[in-house]
């Protein structure tokens, strides 16, 4: 396994584009939100559903994203970055949604 220095900046760079994420999520900008991704990408839906490369995650994106509703608010977070060359993240992002009473709904963090 190779060993990387990992700079602040680097974490900020990645909390950045979460943010980014959660932005154009919650603008149902399904284009903004594709920006963000690389041809190979892999985009695991909150519903478990996982989608390889830009092309599937497009398709899905443009057909779900703009007409979704839901009640409250959803969050994104960071909650393990593990940089594979120093231009290259793999990043695990928890989707937390928020209900209008103030209830939280989260996938479980990880044991590891």
């Amino acid at each position: 396994m190779v060993r990387m220095n990992t700079e602040a900046s680097d974490i900020e760079a990645v909390a950045e584009v979460v943010a980014t994420v959660e932005r154009t999520q919650r603008a149902k900008d399904a284009e903004g939100f594709l920006a963000l991704f690389h041809p190979d990408a892999l985009w695991t839906t909150a519903h478990g559903r996982v989608l390889i490369g830009l092309d599937a995650i497009a398709e899905f994106t443009r057909a779900v994203l703009p007409n979704a509703s839901w009640d409250g608010e959803v969050t994104y977070e960071a909650v393990h970055t593990q940089f594979l060359r120093p231009d290259v993240a793999a990043v695990k992002v928890r989707q937390v949604h928020h209900a209008p009473g103030g209830a939280t709904r989260r996938a479980p963090r990880s044991t590891s």
